[in-house]
């Protein structure tokens, strides 16, 4: 690859890219993301370039495999422009039928399209579709456009012209007033303002001064970061830069969490090709500033997420926390000024460098600038990466985007936040999804992971769930943390499993203040929010739990029966020959019935009852 010496010379290449473009060339594009994958995309994309190599034509369309789409659930997606047609859940067998009646005779394949389940309308373009139309897709509408190992993509696409905005045209100290100017709050959780680290940073007097890319996302169904990493590495890589010239910064680490291999390999790509294009390394596109970026790999450990873990990890340590009595911003890696910001944060700033501080504040409301990417899990009928407008209501994104319940059950609640985030009742879905709101409200916007969860949940299980999850994470190195948190987990299993006492609820309230109060990280000090917001919200469901034994969403086994209703058993034998403790008794063509001193509570006999004879009481 021919290094690029100067901003003149980034631009020239790029007027050369986008002049051998053909908007009228038929392209294909295939996400490639791990969720795509991970539903066959890959024998999809050999099958379309066998296709259209026995067909003679190849050299007619254009085929383009890039990161994530966002619509998970629909995968393997794939679009063939310019129609904007897509097609989803598409496998290997159907690409003969897609290649003649769609590329060669510009038919669409009916069966393939989008069927809203919320109209029921077949919809054909991409645009179209409710899930994409209600969002504001600023970083993650550059995915459906890239090929993530191809440089050239980028810079056709606008990469790197902040780059060179910067190192031709602003201070430093200009770069961080930017930022400012469009109140730039981190998106790993925390909302703190981006420019007052690097200010701190900037100031702090010091031979080398790091940043980070903080990439470890462990919260569990959150993968924002990395569907941004796999698809669009240059602009983290970027932001970083930029990031770095602001701050006095010469060199910076991308730390990703082990189980993301294919975000890891396309970062090193991208590194790899940016050192060679001459917007990485020594003397970046000839302004006499230097900065080199390299991979970190973390093992899992979900407190690596928290930013003095993570440095430790970095520098070969075990990954614990520190007190922050000295800000890492003064004193990080390696005892030397750091800024350190998520994925999302970074990649946000070529985007205000490239379209003003104006334009990002313009978007979001009063308290949160800016566009947000969260992942929509549970009980809708859409689920993927959604990115809106901060301030956005709950209520839009999970009925207008999210379509609402998927199964006809009642929604109740969300989870937003993560493990540290909580739980928000029906009658609060007309919050703004923003910093402050959510804070206020018992709960957290997190780095972005948001949960939908119907009637047929218990909010007492959910709080246990997260709360498990965390006592395994903590690093134990705080007494608060790691004696506290199990406490609260011996107390909600108890509950759980009918051994509970009315006091326990104000033991629990008095051990989140504790911990909440005294834990030496934010991974302690957020621990107790799911227990504290579904305690504010649901506590009638600790209540049945304790005082009538009873799980009204029939999770808690010990706290429920399964039995035959005589009116609708037929007596087909299905449910006996399934249970595999012997717990089901009963003559063919006559009514069952369970011994409960045999049932184990599993629920297969329920699963495999297809005359909804069986009930959870």
């Amino acid at each position: 690859m021919k290094r690029i010496n100067t901003v003149e010379e980034l631009e020239s290449r790029r007027d050369t890219l986008l002049q051998e473009q053909d908007s009228d060339t038929l392209t294909v594009t295939l996400c490639g993301g791990t969720g795509c994958r991970a539903s066959g995309a890959d024998p999809v994309m050999d099958a379309l370039q066998q296709q259209l190599k026995e067909k003679g034509l190849q050299d007619r369309v254009s085929v383009q495999v890039t990161g994530c789409h966002g619509f998970c659930e629909q995968g393997p997606i794939m679009v063939i422009d310019p129609e904007n047609t897509l097609y989803c859940q598409v496998t290997e067998n159907d690409v003969p039928e897609i290649v003649e009646k769609t590329i060669e005779n510009g038919e669409k394949v009916d069966r393939l399209l989008y069927r809203d389940p919320v109209s029921d309308e077949m919809i054909e373009k991409e645009a179209d579709i409710p899930f994409y139309k209600a969002q504001d897709r600023v970083l993650l509408g550059d995915n459906r456009r890239l090929t993530p190992g191809n440089i050239d993509d980028y810079i056709a696409n606008g990469g790197y012209a902040a780059l060179g905005q910067v190192l031709n045209r602003m201070t430093p100290e200009e770069v961080i007033g930017e930022i400012k100017n469009a109140d730039l709050r981190g998106r790993g959780g925390g909302g703190f303002p981006a420019a007052r680290k690097w200010e701190t940073c900037r100031d702090t007097p010091s031979a080398h001064k790091y940043v980070i890319c903080n990439a470890d996302e462990g919260d569990p169904g959150a993968y924002m970061d990395r569907s941004i990493l796999e698809g669009n590495p240059h602009a983290v890589i970027e932001g970083m830069i930029i990031g770095a010239y602001a701050v006095g910064a010469q060199y910076g680490y991308i730390y990703v969490r082990k189980e993301y291999p294919l975000a890891v390999s396309h970062t090193e790509q991208a590194v790899k090709q940016a050192r060679e294009a001459g917007v990485l390394g020594e003397n970046i596109l000839g302004s006499g500033f230097s900065f080199d970026v390299e991979i970190a790999r973390g093992a899992g450990a979900f407190v690596c997420g928290e930013s003095t873990a993570l440095m430790a990890s970095v520098e070969g340590k075990v990954g614990e926390p520190r007190p922050k009595d000295v800000h890492t911003v003064e004193a990080g890696l390696w005892n030397c000024p750091t800024t350190l910001n998520n994925v999302e944060t970074w990649v946000n700033v070529p985007h205000i460098m490239n379209k003003g501080a104006n334009w990002f504040a313009s978007k979001g409301n009063e308290s949160s600038k800016g566009t947000k990417i969260f992942a929509l899990t549970g009980q809708v009928k859409n689920t993927g990466l959604v990115e809106v407008d901060m301030g956005t209501s709950l209520n839009d994104i999970i009925y207008k985007i999210g379509g609402g319940p998927h199964n006809g059950a009642r929604i109740k609640a969300v989870q937003t936040g993560g493990p540290s985030g909580g739980c928000l009742p029906e009658n609060k879905f007309d919050l703004p999804v923003d910093f402050d709101a959510l804070t206020e409200a018992g709960s957290m916007v997190g780095s972005g992971g948001m949960v939908v969860l119907d009637e047929n949940t218990c909010m007492v299980d959910v709080a246990k769930y997260f709360l498990n999850f965390l006592q395994e994470e903590s690093c134990g190195k705080c007494v608060p943390c790691r004696v506290g948190i199990g406490r609260m987990l011996e107390i909600l299993t108890d509950i759980t499993e009918g051994n509970g006492k009315p006091e326990d609820l104000d033991v629990l309230e008095q051990l989140a203040w504790t911990i909440s109060e005294t834990s030496l990280c934010a991974l302690g000090k957020t621990a107790p929010n799911p227990v504290v917001s579904t305690l504010m919200y649901f506590r009638e469901e600790y209540e049945k739990h304790i005082r009538d034994h009873q799980c009204s969403a029939g999770v808690c086994r010990n706290l429920v029966e399964y039995r035959i209703d005589p009116d609708r058993c037929t007596g087909c034998g299905a449910c006996l020959k399934a249970c595999p403790h012997g717990a089901v008794e009963g003559e063919k063509k006559q009514v069952h019935t369970i011994k409960q001193d045999l049932c184990e509570k599993c629920g297969i006999c329920k699963n495999v009852c297809k005359f909804d004879a069986i009930s959870v009481q």
